[in-house]
């Protein structure tokens, strides 16, 4: 069935194409994959490129930014349709845009979405446990991923740390470090110097919902993308060491989305458990799955930490933060950026960081929030 899926998806990518005249022809497509830590890797080399005075526009799961204009790629969507895509990719063309950074996923691979994309660099930021559920094993994932290196001029593995000069840059914490190394490779392939790439480093800010800190008195609320368990290694120890003071509890709050790869679910839990002291599990977009079925898949690679489950997202939110002491530290992942929450078939409206600001007015054991850090969380 899936192969016939693709065959269809093949056939709009063609009509796309043609559509719209090839338009990846007219612009150095840079294409970014893998599992973890794309957006974060696309942002940082279109921030480059634009501090370059480079003309570029990108797309990601969190945006589109074309000609300096931002639009909405979607619910749950990393690399649109080949429709949607293709006239995206003609607006950067008609603009005059010389680059062109696409955040481009395994899925989008498999489908032929991005059929006809001629890519100048690509690189693979890393490969590791996701998607079993589509791609059966880890080595038809690995496949899938290595087909975008021969769909480009250059093709790049993120193998080799360029730690030494990454270091350099202040502020730089190690959960970014293997991301800011890729977009360090792909520039240096592009023919930017060193200087011009790490002085646009030091002005890098995260996309939103990438190690976010929406909440720092006397505890620390901060919301992240992390979906998988090797981000969640990489992400807790971090905020960890950056975050957590003398005498302060790491606690998460965290699920698994339903229909998708259910064999993650008790790494995912077995990994927070490493890092966290206190654990909430609770939905992320459990579709048509039982929840309590998901969360209990969870739970059970949980070792020797307190957990609740809690279903509601929003409750499970509102006792974490209810439950932070002095020099806390509260940490949900999953959500971030996305603009809805699917349970069953209907999406329902959410935002991480209205929810966050609702469970900040409700508990009366924050030290006196004030009104600006409350507006400051729901506006973002």
């Amino acid at each position: 069935m899936q192969k016939l899926k693709n065959i269809y998806h093949l056939f709009q990518a063609v009509l796309a194409n043609i559509l719209y005249g090839f338009p990846s022809r007219r612009l150095k497509v840079i294409g970014i994959t893998g599992t973890d830590g794309k957006t974060t890797t696309t942002h940082l080399i279109a921030h480059i490129l634009k501090t370059a005075r480079k003309k570029v526009s990108f797309v990601s799961t969190v945006y589109a930014s074309i000609g300096g204009k931002e639009s909405d790629t979607g619910f749950h969507v990393t690399t649109p349709n080949p429709f949607a895509l293709q006239k995206l990719l003609k607006q950067s063309a008609d603009n005059k845009d010389e680059y062109f950074v696409l955040e481009t996923t395994s899925h989008a691979l498999d489908q032929n979405r991005v059929w006809g994309i001629s890519y100048e660099v690509v690189i693979i930021t890393n490969i590791t446990h996701e998607h079993l559920d589509y791609h059966k094993n880890h080595e038809e994932y690995r496949n899938t991923k290595y087909k975008l290196l021969k769909m480009a001029k250059v093709g790049i593995k993120n193998t080799d740390k360029i730690i030494g000069l990454i270091k350099k840059i202040p502020n730089l914490t190690q959960f970014n470090q293997y991301n800011y190394s890729a977009a360090y490779t792909v520039c240096k392939q592009l023919g930017l110097s060193d200087n011009v790439i790490l002085k646009a480093m030091e002005t890098f800010k995260l996309p939103k919902g990438r190690l976010d800190l929406v909440y720092d008195k006397n505890f620390k609320i901060i919301i992240d993308f992390a979906h998988t368990p090797n981000a969640f290694l990489e992400l807790l120890p971090a905020v960890r060491k950056l975050y957590l003071k003398k005498g302060g509890n790491l606690i998460h709050v965290f699920g698994s989305a339903g229909l998708r790869d259910f064999t993650k679910r008790p790494l995912m839990g077995e990994a927070s458990s490493k890092f966290a002291d206190d654990i909430y599990v609770t939905e992320e977009d459990y579709r048509t799955e039982e929840l309590q079925k998901i969360c209990d898949q969870i739970a059970s690679g949980i070792k020797e930490k307190n957990y609740q489950i809690i279903p509601n997202r929003q409750e499970a939110i509102n006792q974490a933060i209810m439950a932070a002491k002095k020099n806390d530290v509260v940490v949900l992942t999953g959500k971030a950026h996305e603009k809805s929450l699917c349970r069953g078939k209907a999406e329902y409206p959410w935002d991480e960081y209205a929810a966050v600001s609702k469970a900040l007015e409700n508990t009366t054991n924050t030290i006196n929030p004030t009104n600006k850090q409350i507006n400051v969380l729901i506006n973002q």
